[in-house]
Protein backbone atom coordinates (compact mmCIF):
# COMPACT_ATOMS: atom_id res chain seq x y z
CA UNK A 1 0.00 0.00 0.00
CA UNK A 2 1.39 3.23 -0.36
CA UNK A 3 0.83 6.13 1.61
CA UNK A 4 0.36 9.53 0.83
CA UNK A 5 -1.10 13.28 0.92
CA UNK A 6 -1.98 15.88 -0.72
CA UNK A 7 -0.99 19.45 -0.70
CA UNK A 8 -3.42 21.52 -2.57
CA UNK A 9 -5.33 24.75 -2.04
CA UNK A 10 -7.94 24.48 -4.44
CA UNK A 11 -11.16 22.43 -3.31
CA UNK A 12 -11.93 21.45 -7.11
CA UNK A 13 -8.32 19.92 -7.29
CA UNK A 14 -8.41 18.27 -3.95
CA UNK A 15 -11.71 16.48 -4.83
CA UNK A 16 -10.28 15.12 -8.17
CA UNK A 17 -7.27 14.29 -7.13
CA UNK A 18 -8.53 12.22 -3.80
CA UNK A 19 -11.44 10.71 -6.91
CA UNK A 20 -8.35 9.31 -8.55
CA UNK A 21 -6.58 8.07 -5.39
CA UNK A 22 -9.76 6.26 -4.06
CA UNK A 23 -9.89 4.42 -7.81
CA UNK A 24 -6.60 3.56 -7.91
CA UNK A 25 -7.43 0.67 -4.65
CA UNK A 26 -3.88 0.34 -3.56
CA UNK A 27 -3.12 3.87 -2.29
CA UNK A 28 -4.04 5.31 1.03
CA UNK A 29 -4.65 8.74 1.49
CA UNK A 30 -3.14 9.71 4.76
CA UNK A 31 -4.15 13.46 5.19
CA UNK A 32 -4.68 16.66 2.93
CA UNK A 33 -3.62 20.10 3.16
CA UNK A 34 -4.35 23.48 1.98
CA UNK A 35 -1.64 24.94 3.74
CA UNK A 36 1.97 24.28 3.25
CA UNK A 37 3.29 25.12 6.68
CA UNK A 38 0.61 22.15 8.64
CA UNK A 39 1.41 19.84 6.20
CA UNK A 40 5.41 20.55 6.91
CA UNK A 41 4.38 20.18 10.52
CA UNK A 42 2.16 16.78 9.77
CA UNK A 43 5.79 15.69 8.31
CA UNK A 44 7.70 16.03 11.00
CA UNK A 45 5.83 13.14 13.06
CA UNK A 46 4.97 10.96 9.80
CA UNK A 47 6.15 9.66 6.49
CA UNK A 48 4.51 9.16 3.93
CA UNK A 49 5.69 7.38 0.12
CA UNK A 50 4.18 10.38 -1.97
CA UNK A 51 3.22 13.88 -2.13
CA UNK A 52 0.89 15.53 -4.49
CA UNK A 53 1.88 18.94 -4.43
CA UNK A 54 0.55 22.02 -5.87
CA UNK A 55 3.29 24.82 -7.35
CA UNK A 56 0.85 27.92 -6.06
CA UNK A 57 -0.14 28.00 -2.58
CA UNK A 58 -0.16 30.34 0.22
CA UNK A 59 2.70 31.60 2.46
CA UNK A 60 5.30 29.02 0.84
CA UNK A 61 5.67 27.88 -2.76
CA UNK A 62 5.44 24.05 -3.53
CA UNK A 63 9.20 24.60 -5.17
CA UNK A 64 10.23 26.16 -1.48
CA UNK A 65 8.20 23.72 0.22
CA UNK A 66 10.28 21.10 -1.77
CA UNK A 67 13.65 23.03 -0.36
CA UNK A 68 13.59 23.16 2.98
CA UNK A 69 11.46 19.34 3.55
CA UNK A 70 13.95 17.20 5.55
CA UNK A 71 13.52 13.92 4.09
CA UNK A 72 12.01 13.27 0.51
CA UNK A 73 9.42 10.85 -0.20
CA UNK A 74 8.54 11.10 -4.00
CA UNK A 75 6.91 13.78 -5.06
CA UNK A 76 4.27 14.70 -8.17
CA UNK A 77 3.80 18.48 -8.91
CA UNK A 78 0.16 19.17 -9.69
CA UNK A 79 -0.29 22.76 -11.07
CA UNK A 80 -2.03 24.78 -14.01
CA UNK A 81 1.23 26.30 -14.74
CA UNK A 82 3.61 24.79 -17.47
CA UNK A 83 6.88 26.84 -17.43
CA UNK A 84 7.99 25.57 -14.18
CA UNK A 85 8.01 21.79 -15.39
CA UNK A 86 11.63 22.04 -16.16
CA UNK A 87 12.91 24.04 -12.78
CA UNK A 88 10.89 21.34 -10.70
CA UNK A 89 12.80 18.30 -12.12
CA UNK A 90 15.94 19.86 -10.78
CA UNK A 91 14.08 18.67 -6.96
CA UNK A 92 14.22 15.27 -7.83
CA UNK A 93 10.10 15.21 -8.60
CA UNK A 94 8.66 12.04 -10.19
CA UNK A 95 6.23 13.68 -12.53
CA UNK A 96 4.51 16.71 -13.50
CA UNK A 97 0.54 16.87 -14.19
CA UNK A 98 -1.12 19.55 -15.41
CA UNK A 99 -4.06 20.64 -14.46
CA UNK A 100 -6.88 19.61 -15.65
CA UNK A 101 -5.65 16.15 -15.00
CA UNK A 102 -7.14 12.94 -16.64
CA UNK A 103 -7.68 9.75 -15.10
CA UNK A 104 -5.32 8.30 -17.53
CA UNK A 105 -2.15 10.82 -17.13
CA UNK A 106 -2.85 10.43 -13.06
CA UNK A 107 -2.46 6.60 -13.58
CA UNK A 108 0.80 6.90 -15.32
CA UNK A 109 2.15 8.65 -12.79
CA UNK A 110 1.14 5.89 -10.12
CA UNK A 111 2.74 3.32 -12.40
CA UNK A 112 6.12 5.27 -12.52
CA UNK A 113 5.33 5.71 -8.51
CA UNK A 114 5.25 1.66 -8.41
CA UNK A 115 8.20 1.30 -10.15
CA UNK A 116 10.65 3.46 -7.77
CA UNK A 117 9.14 1.95 -4.71
CA UNK A 118 9.96 -1.47 -6.01
CA UNK A 119 13.30 -0.38 -6.74
CA UNK A 120 13.75 0.60 -3.45
CA UNK A 121 12.11 -2.23 -2.04
CA UNK A 122 14.43 -4.59 -3.58
CA UNK A 123 17.10 -2.70 -2.24
CA UNK A 124 15.87 -2.48 0.99
CA UNK A 125 15.65 -5.92 1.25
CA UNK A 126 18.77 -7.11 1.49
CA UNK A 127 19.95 -9.81 4.25
CA UNK A 128 23.20 -7.80 4.98
CA UNK A 129 24.88 -4.74 4.47
CA UNK A 130 28.97 -4.46 3.81
CA UNK A 131 29.89 -1.97 6.83
CA UNK A 132 33.24 0.08 7.42
CA UNK A 133 34.44 -0.80 11.20
CA UNK A 134 38.03 0.56 11.96
CA UNK A 135 40.06 -0.12 9.01
CA UNK A 136 38.20 -3.25 8.04
CA UNK A 137 35.06 -3.98 5.84
CA UNK A 138 32.53 -6.33 8.43
CA UNK A 139 29.44 -8.02 6.69
CA UNK A 140 26.23 -7.03 8.94
CA UNK A 141 23.53 -9.24 8.95
CA UNK A 142 20.53 -7.28 9.32
CA UNK A 143 18.28 -10.04 11.40
CA UNK A 144 20.86 -9.63 13.82
CA UNK A 145 20.68 -5.88 14.55
CA UNK A 146 18.52 -5.05 17.94
CA UNK A 147 18.83 -1.07 17.37
CA UNK A 148 21.12 2.14 16.22
CA UNK A 149 22.80 4.26 18.31
CA UNK A 150 23.65 7.65 17.13
CA UNK A 151 26.97 9.28 18.69
CA UNK A 152 27.65 12.26 16.80
CA UNK A 153 29.26 11.47 13.50
CA UNK A 154 28.97 7.79 14.29
CA UNK A 155 26.80 5.71 14.96
CA UNK A 156 26.84 1.90 17.17
CA UNK A 157 25.10 -1.57 15.88
CA UNK A 158 24.06 -3.16 19.12
CA UNK A 159 24.00 -6.41 17.07
CA UNK A 160 22.37 -9.92 18.83
CA UNK A 161 26.12 -10.64 19.87
CA UNK A 162 28.47 -8.34 19.10
CA UNK A 163 28.41 -3.96 18.38
CA UNK A 164 30.14 -2.38 16.17
CA UNK A 165 30.89 1.40 15.99
CA UNK A 166 30.76 2.99 12.43
CA UNK A 167 31.53 6.38 10.76
CA UNK A 168 28.09 6.45 9.21
CA UNK A 169 25.19 9.09 10.47
CA UNK A 170 21.43 7.71 11.66
CA UNK A 171 19.86 9.34 8.43
CA UNK A 172 22.05 6.71 6.28
CA UNK A 173 20.26 3.92 8.34
CA UNK A 174 17.36 5.24 7.61
CA UNK A 175 17.69 5.16 4.02
CA UNK A 176 18.84 2.00 4.08
CA UNK A 177 17.43 -0.21 6.03
CA UNK A 178 14.06 -1.72 5.69
CA UNK A 179 11.45 0.82 6.49
CA UNK A 180 8.87 -2.22 7.57
CA UNK A 181 11.34 -4.15 9.54
CA UNK A 182 13.18 -0.82 11.37
CA UNK A 183 11.63 2.08 13.18
CA UNK A 184 13.01 5.50 14.66
CA UNK A 185 11.93 6.01 18.22
CA UNK A 186 14.03 8.87 18.84
CA UNK A 187 16.57 11.39 17.16
CA UNK A 188 19.47 8.75 18.69
CA UNK A 189 17.87 5.73 17.90
CA UNK A 190 16.52 3.23 15.43
CA UNK A 191 15.01 -0.21 16.47
CA UNK A 192 14.31 -3.69 14.84
CA UNK A 193 10.78 -3.82 15.58
CA UNK A 194 10.73 -7.72 15.62
CA UNK A 195 13.40 -7.30 18.34
CA UNK A 196 11.69 -5.17 21.02
CA UNK A 197 11.21 -6.96 24.20
CA UNK A 198 8.27 -4.23 25.78
CA UNK A 199 6.72 -0.60 25.09
CA UNK A 200 6.05 1.11 28.49
CA UNK A 201 5.72 4.85 29.12
CA UNK A 202 7.89 6.81 26.96
CA UNK A 203 10.16 3.68 26.95
CA UNK A 204 11.01 0.46 24.53
CA UNK A 205 12.38 -2.52 25.97
CA UNK A 206 14.91 -4.60 23.89
CA UNK A 207 17.35 -7.33 25.23
CA UNK A 208 17.27 -5.67 29.08
CA UNK A 209 18.06 -2.00 27.14
CA UNK A 210 15.74 0.59 27.75
CA UNK A 211 15.33 3.01 24.78
CA UNK A 212 13.36 6.44 25.35
CA UNK A 213 10.70 6.95 22.70
CA UNK A 214 10.59 10.63 21.12
CA UNK A 215 7.36 12.93 21.28
CA UNK A 216 7.05 12.78 17.78
CA UNK A 217 7.93 9.29 16.47
CA UNK A 218 5.21 8.18 18.87
CA UNK A 219 2.57 8.09 16.26
CA UNK A 220 5.03 6.29 13.49
CA UNK A 221 5.70 3.35 16.43
CA UNK A 222 2.54 2.82 17.29
CA UNK A 223 1.23 2.69 13.37
CA UNK A 224 4.04 -0.11 12.37
CA UNK A 225 3.65 -2.06 15.05
CA UNK A 226 -0.36 -1.79 14.58
CA UNK A 227 0.66 -2.75 10.55
CA UNK A 228 3.41 -5.77 11.84
CA UNK A 229 0.44 -7.00 14.34
CA UNK A 230 2.69 -6.89 16.91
Amino acid sequence: MITCIIIEDQAPAQRIIKKYISDQGDISLKNVFSDPILALEYLKDYQVDLIFLDIHLPKLSGLDFLKILNYKPLVIITTAFQEYAVQSYDYDVIDYLLKPISYDRFSKSIDKVKKVLSSEKSETDKSSLLVKVGYEYVSVDLLDILYVKSDGDYTFLFCMKEKHMVSLSLKYWNENLNKKQFCQIHRSYIVSLDKIDKISSGMVMINNQELPIGRTFKQTLKEKIRDLGI
